[in-house]
């Protein structure tokens, strides 16, 4: 059939199953927006208050439900606003597609109004980056996008397109979605290699990142510590990889790991890293990291195998397919006193903070009370995203939604409309402190524009908390532009923008707070007001061996 590149456009999105898109229309991309009007009924386009939004709504949306996640942008400034939000997808390799349209062919070099060359500006960030520039190559690049995005290590393509080309007709004829093979590139000896590791261990520890979630491995990993009988860690990304409430569980490692963690995994003889990439929070100081350990890794990306910390045993391919073969091969293990060491360092180094008044952590505590855990969960970065990874029990996969690798503040709520557009029937809550909450809380308007019941908590302390933190702890408290006690009131801004706001000053409010932002079926915004100094601990300086670890008792003891 013949049809124009937009309608194209529109028809290969359906092909691939799309639902939902997120973007902000304007001059260049006109003729796609017009297409999306007539098939309304079959995707639904959600108008966000800023390109940056859309960009981590789709993201949202992909961390959610697994699928690709779809934004869309006009030239110029319309696409350079979704830079932030592609970067941040790039970093904890989300699947996503980003759809921008540039100026007309004859017009593209000659500094034309709202020119950018946006696929240079994002070859960094992105898997690949297309600009289209003949209708005839449209459809199949839109599908190439698709499968490059969701295939091997997932994450963002770019596509742009000439706007001659989304006025231009050729015909079009429909395809089945590309199929994507599992990747899978270790031999029989280095399973093997892996298993007389693993079978040769005492104090064996499992280290879990974003990559078990990404591979749909969470009940292969499940097996696999109990089958050799190992503790349990996991990153920021592998939240919900494993359950949190388990007791082979020990919680978050690195920068802001526990002390069972941390020192867990400091004296453990094999470490075992699954689809986690040792990050600079992770590690602390890279030739103490697991010092006396031998290292396994299991990740998709062959370009992570020794770029970090050098390995025993590198395994390259998907987790879930890999998990499976060293299960199969594998006898059961007994680590009965290795538990044990591990269970005592648990009860002598919990998590601890002042439970006499409103807190963050007793903020998460008391959500996961009253959702019974089984919130979906986003966060914007700083202080209030460790406490949301410390002190909220993740028990599923994607219940955790947070920018870990690029730390983008404004993150969160974007993300969590996404996320309420892809889970409908989930409770959907972004955390987020005054500072990040400044950056996003347009999408507010977003959010009561649709009726999309999303939760906006601000831990508000006004102060950027964790640079503040920073500053106390290394800089001799001079707190340099990390004040925010102005007289904006988040709560009128909230209801100025269409939504019910809840001001919380005590414990005693918070919990009723919660249930009523729950039955209300409608955005809310609960603003709690925290001391502007409390500090995340655990903590490990930066560059520091993580078994330096220390938290508050330490401090006052110094």
């Amino acid at each position: 059939m013949q049809l124009n590149g937009s309608e194209i456009v529109v028809e290969c999105l359906k092909e691939q199953g799309v639902d939902t898109v997120f973007g902000y229309p304007g001059g260049s991309i006109l003729n796609i927006y017009d297409a999306l009007y007539k098939h309304s009924d079959e995707i639904r386009h959600i108008l966000t208050s800023h390109e940056q939004g859309a960009a981590h709504a789709a993201d949202g949306y992909a961390r959610a439900t697994g699928k690709v996640g779809v934004c869309m942008a006009t030239s110029g400034p319309g696409a350079t606003n979704l830079v932030t939000g592609i970067a941040t997808a790039f970093m904890d390799s989300v699947p996503m597609v980003a759809i921008t349209a540039n100026v007309t062919l004859p017009m593209l070099g000659k500094d034309s109004f709202q020119e950018v060359d946006i696929a240079g500006v994002t070859m960094p960030i992105t898997k690949h980056g297309y600009i289209v520039k003949n209708v005839a190559e449209l459809a199949d690049t839109i599908r190439r996008a698709f499968a490059i995005a969701r295939s091997g290590r997932p994450g963002p393509v770019l596509v742009d397109i000439t706007k001659d080309v989304t006025a231009a007709v050729c015909e079009y004829i429909p395809m089945p979605v590309e199929e994507v093979k599992p990747v899978f590139s270790c031999t029989e000896e280095e399973l093997e290699q892996a298993v007389k590791y693993i079978e040769a261990a005492d104090r064996p520890y499992i280290y879990l990142g974003g990559g078990a979630i990404l591979s749909d491995a969470c009940e292969e990993v499940a097996d696999f510590a109990e089958r050799i009988d190992a503790p349990v860690c996991d990153t920021l990304m592998g939240k919900g990889g494993f359950n949190g409430r388990s007791e082979r569980y020990t919680g978050m490692i690195g920068m802001h790991g526990t002390k069972a963690s941390n020192l867990g995994v400091s004296k453990c003889d094999l470490l075992i890293a699954l689809g986690a990439r040792f990050s600079d929070r992770v590690i602390g100081n890279p030739r103490k990291f697991a010092e006396n350990a031998r290292i396994i890794h299991i990740d998709i990306d062959a370009a992570e195998i020794n770029k970090n910390i050098r390995v025993d045993a590198g395994l390259v391919g998907d987790l879930k397919l890999i998990l499976r073969e060293l299960l199969k091969r594998l006898s059961r293990q007994e680590h009965g006193q290795w538990m044990k060491e591990i269970d005592e360092l648990k009860e002598k180094y919990p998590l601890r903070y002042d439970k006499t008044r409103l807190s963050c952590p007793y903020v998460m505590e008391t959500i996961d009370k009253v959702t019974e855990g089984e919130a979906l969960i986003t966060t914007d970065v700083g202080q209030h995203q460790m406490w949301a990874a410390q002190y909220y029990r993740y028990t599923k996969p994607r219940t955790f939604l947070s920018s870990g690798g690029l730390g983008t503040m404004g993150y969160g709520l974007g993300a969590c409309i996404g996320a309420q557009m892809g889970q409908p029937d989930k409770i959907c809550i972004n955390i987020a402190g005054d500072g990040c909450f400044r950056m996003n809380m347009n999408e507010l308007a977003t959010a009561s524009r649709y009726n999309i019941p999303v939760i906006q908590v601000v831990i508000n302390n006004h102060v950027l908390g964790m640079v503040r933190q920073w500053q106390t702890l290394f800089y001799g408290k001079r707190y340099s532009q990390t004040v925010l006690n102005d007289s904006v009131d988040f709560c009128k801004v909230a209801e100025a923008l269409g939504c019910s706001a809840i001001r919380v000053t005590a414990k005693e409010e918070l919990e009723p707070a919660i249930r009523r932002a729950i039955d209300l079926k409608a955005p809310v915004l609960i603003e709690c007001i925290i001391p502007e100094d409390d500090k995340v601990f655990p903590m490990v300086p930066a560059g520091a061996p993580i078994a330096e670890v220390f938290d508050g008792e330490d401090l006052k003891e110094k």
